[in-house]
């Protein structure tokens, strides 16, 4: 007789619907669970079967015995008993074990699920000396909090009423007709409630509040830059952001934005900048002293008989930018030279001639007066050439310009 055929084993179902891949780390598991279930819970209009098969996905997933029974025997395994049982847990309390308790409902707890306040971002401007040496700055800051004298209730009681428009939802369900015998529903906020769910008499309002359940407040926060920062870090103050009944606060962000600086420029933990010498420095030796992002003021100066190309850089080891939370740490400080030729007409002919006895002889050979006979005379004139360029490709953009119509007649 023949056998019966061995039954498939559905062991990939679960991380299909958490969207993970099966060697997912426990931190990937809450991850993707906290990404989709909040997009599915009921109350904010997902799908209620979603949101029970992404509890039971994560409560067999996150439990190392079950999941090595789930991997090996499947889903079937466990709904046989093995290993305790899948999905014996309600999927409001799973939820509420990331986001807390009582108040996320579902099931039994009928309360209103709490929802994540948005985070604030501020740009703080910064220079260069404040990265270098670390600063602290007062900001102030208005900010909603919840109403000290109702605690966020809006009333003198501390109770308010169901909402007798949509029933407590917030929502309700609109009817259009939009065609002879056909009609369409739509979902708008009520009007009633203005979305809360709630309603609260003018007598047992908050006199502070006036129902709002928030103040306004002035807050001052300090703002420890500190050594190293890099241009579009973040400091984060975690829950300073508005506060508002059912939700947990969000925090204040504080992007760096670096502001240019005149002498210096930063790339990493290095530190770059340009200095000009004199001809005369160049061949002969020059010192300065360079001031500091500190105000450190560092002697620079060449070695004796060397000479300085323009162009050239130098680097100076720990005079860089301090490494970020290892500020006795530092990059170089790198220093290009720049080399200022004096103007024509500055040297007489005989100081050339004293300098041409001085300096290493020419390199090319001077020529007779009968190979200067058989050569054309020629003028030399100054040039920017970068404007050169630019004139070069506007007339070469107007001549195509102007050639274009002839071609399109030549086509027709």
């Amino acid at each position: 007789m023949f056998g019966r055929s061995p039954r498939k084993i559905n062991n990939t179902r679960y991380y299909e619907v958490l969207g993970v891949t099966k060697n997912a780390s426990l931190d990937e598991l809450k991850k993707a669970y906290m990404n989709t279930a909040t997009k599915n819970h009921p109350h904010y209009g997902g799908d209620p079967q979603k949101f029970k098969e992404l509890a039971q996905a994560y409560e067999v997933l996150s439990d190392p015995e079950k999941r090595d029974i789930y991997d090996q025997y499947g889903e079937d395994a466990l709904k046989e008993g093995m290993g305790g049982g899948a999905g014996a847990h309600n999927p409001f309390d799973i939820f509420e074990q990331f986001f807390g308790g009582g108040g996320f409902g579902g099931g039994s707890s009928g309360g209103r699920r709490q929802k994540h306040g948005e985070d604030v971002v501020h740009t703080l401007k910064v220079s260069l000396e404040d990265l270098y040496n670390g600063t602290f700055k007062k900001l102030s800051l208005s900010r909603n909090r919840l109403c000290p004298k109702c605690s966020g209730k809006g009333t003198k009681s501390g109770a308010s009423a169901t909402c007798y428009g949509c029933q407590g939802s917030g929502m309700r369900v609109g009817v259009r007709l939009i065609g002879p015998g056909m009609i369409q529903r739509m979902l708008h906020v009520c009007t009633v409630c203005e979305g809360t769910g709630e309603v609260i008499i003018d007598k047992d309002k908050c006199s502070q509040c006036k129902r709002n359940k928030v103040t306004q407040e002035k807050k001052v926060l300090e703002v420890f830059v500190e050594k190293g920062m890099q241009h579009g870090e973040k400091i984060v103050f975690p829950g300073e952001a508005d506060e508002a009944p059912d939700t947990v606060t969000g925090d204040i962000v504080f992007v760096l934005e670096l502001k240019e600086h005149p002498k210096f420029k930063r790339k990493y933990d290095d530190l770059y900048v340009e200095h000009t010498l004199s001809l005369t420095e160049s061949l002969c030796g020059f010192q300065f002293a360079l001031t500091h992002l500190d105000g450190r003021e560092l002697l620079i100066k060449s070695n004796p008989g060397e000479v300085i190309k323009p162009g050239q850089s130098k680097a100076i080891n720990d005079e860089g930018m301090p490494h970020h939370q290892r500020p006795f740490m530092k990059g170089r400080l790198y220093i290009k030279f720049n080399v200022e030729f004096p103007d024509s007409g500055v040297l007489s002919p005989d100081q050339c001639r004293h300098l041409e006895a001085i300096l290493p002889p020419r390199t090319s050979t001077r020529m007779t007066d009968m190979e200067l006979d058989e050569c054309e005379e020629t003028t030399i004139y100054d040039v920017n050439i970068e404007d050169e360029m630019r004139r070069k490709q506007q007339q070469e953009a107007y001549e195509d310009e102007v050639a274009r119509p002839s071609v399109q007649c030549a086509q027709q």
